[in-house]
């Protein structure tokens, strides 16, 4: 269902029987209890498999909250500019993954890859248009998983792809066997968008830096209406099992948000990034994305600050937003039985290397996104990980807290021990890609991070390597990929990096003009 929201002899052996019944039922206990001692023990992992079972209300419920272009500005990832007080608070609360990292960089295949649990060469997504189902159409998605197993699915907002602003109140690319139920609020942002400042008029609003400090209420705007309905459905199924997906749209551009938010960020308390003079001589043309050709768009530096105030404001809203979401959890008593999931597609670009903008980029900006996960009971609550992870994690990660058997081909982690000890050893490495339309001929981008290094190859390294070492340089500002001395390490890395994404482009139809 898809709703649009305007805003004797036989009783003494029966005796016996059940003597003897009684006397196997407690030797089968003491013995279950023995073998369970010899087992290592896990909170979140253990007296988990059993809620798929028949008591429904023993099952975890799932409440999956997806935040579009949101990079780590955020003040539990050390932002010192962020307001996000909300966020923050969860993270506390949960593990909070310092290094999480999306499989490409753009929101069509990195939503169908999280939601799938497959790379994007699995379900050859990587545009815009693409729909996973085209290449793998009988793949059991993430939300189908539990819908097919009891629980309540239902979507409000963006967790597929949609097209921002164009699609705010329709389906999207969605994914009907996904869901039960699915809620597509239109709030006024839609019908304000002639207040919207462009800053590229020469480009849609979708695709520009641009902005508005609405006039208004939360509740008037779609991201506002969207947690209102998604507090709705938990109420309406907090005796039952469900996994509920909200999507925010914010703070994809346009920039918009309630006029109260742009105060918390007055323009002379925020600067843009800086970077060396000689940053870009190293780095390959193809590195760059196609979105973004010349620095900063060519604007002045006063504008891209406007810009960064709006994207600051348009976060501080939706972390609003995600505080609803918890408080309603907490007032109807579900909060521990339930798994939280913040994340974002991917990360954002605010003016890095000399003014990089939004994403498409393989640099540390753009792969690496927020992750905070909530397992109720685990012993990890409230700290920070710092193990490289993927997003192809997170679908083997939700199934197995809540009892659910997965696909074996699926490629990613069960986090769950990180989850339980976030120090452990753990020897991740996180793949990422991006396909650039180039000039009439694609060029596939490639990259794996280790919890040292960040090596990247542009068409199999013809269209340029890169090499950055995260010890020393964290903000990938020397590219050593032509530095004699560094060669065994990417001898190391090179194989690991062919062994999991193409390195050239794909055979499988793509919309060049939607890369």
């Amino acid at each position: 269902m898809s709703t649009a929201i305007e805003a004797g002899p036989a009783v003494v052996g029966n005796r016996l029987l059940g003597i003897l019944a009684f006397l196997v039922a407690i030797f089968s206990s003491a013995v279950n209890h023995e073998l369970s001692a010899q087992q290592p023990r896990s909170s979140v992992a253990g007296g988990r498999a059993d809620q798929a079972g028949d008591d429904t209300n023993q099952r975890l419920n799932v409440l999956l909250i997806a935040v579009d272009d949101l990079t780590c500005s955020l003040g539990c990832y050390g932002d010192p500019v962020a307001a996000t007080p909300h966020i923050d608070r969860l993270a506390k609360q949960a593990v909070r993954f310092e290094r999480a990292y999306c499989q490409l960089p753009l929101c069509n295949p990195s939503r169908a890859s999280v939601l799938t649990g497959r790379r994007p060469d699995e379900i050859r997504v990587y545009d815009l248009d693409r729909h996973f189902r085209d290449q793998m159409p009988d793949l059991v998605t993430l939300p189908q998983l539990f819908k097919e197993a009891g629980w309540f699915s239902a979507r409000v907002g963006k967790l597929y792809h949609y097209n921002v602003p164009a699609g705010i109140g329709t389906d999207g690319l969605d994914d009907p066997p996904s869901w039960h139920q699915v809620v597509n609020p239109k709030g006024r942002d839609t019908r304000d968008e002639h207040l919207i400042t462009n800053a590229e008029p020469h480009r849609p609003i979708s695709a520009a830096l641009s902005w508005l400090a609405a006039e208004g209420e939360d509740t008037e705007q779609t991201d506002g209406m969207i947690a209102t309905e998604a507090i709705r459905l938990m109420r309406a199924h907090r005796s039952e099992p469900f996994f509920i997906g909200v999507g925010f749209f914010r703070p994809h551009t346009p920039y918009v948000a309630p006029k109260k938010y742009f105060e918390h960020y007055p323009l002379e308390r925020l600067s843009l990034p800086t970077a060396p003079e000689d940053d870009r001589d190293d780095i390959p043309p193809a590195a760059f994305a196609h979105n973004c050709p010349i620095p900063n768009y060519g604007l002045p530096e006063r504008t891209c600050l406007q810009a960064l105030q709006a994207y600051y404001a348009a976060v501080s809203f939706v972390d609003a937003q995600v505080g609803r979401l918890l408080d309603a959890l907490d007032s109807m008593g579900l909060s521990e039985r339930t798994v939280v999931v913040l994340w974002s597609d991917h990360g954002y670009h605010l003016g890095e290397h000399q003014g990089i903008w939004q994403k498409r980029c393989l640099f540390e900006e753009s792969a690496r996104a927020p992750l905070i996960v909530y397992a109720p009971g685990a012993e990890g609550n409230g700290q920070t990980c710092r193990r490289i992870v993927e997003f192809v994690d997170l679908y083997p990660t939700v199934a197995a807290l809540c009892g659910l058997p997965c696909d074996p081909a699926l490629t990613g982690r069960d986090l769950r021990p990180l989850l339980d000890a976030p120090a452990q050893s753990w020897n991740g490495r996180a793949i990422t890609q991006v396909l650039r339309p180039g000039d009439g001929q694609q060029i596939m981008g490639r990259s794996i991070r280790t919890e040292r290094w960040r090596y990247t190859q542009w068409n199999q390294g013809q269209s340029g390597t890169e090499l950055y070492d995260h010890l020393k340089d964290p903000h990938e500002f020397r590219n050593l990929a032509h530095e004699e001395a560094y060669e065994s390490v990417i001898a190391e890395l090179r194989p690991e990096l062919e062994a999991h994404a193409d390195g050239l482009p794909p055979s499988t139809p793509v919309n060049a003009v939607r890369l």
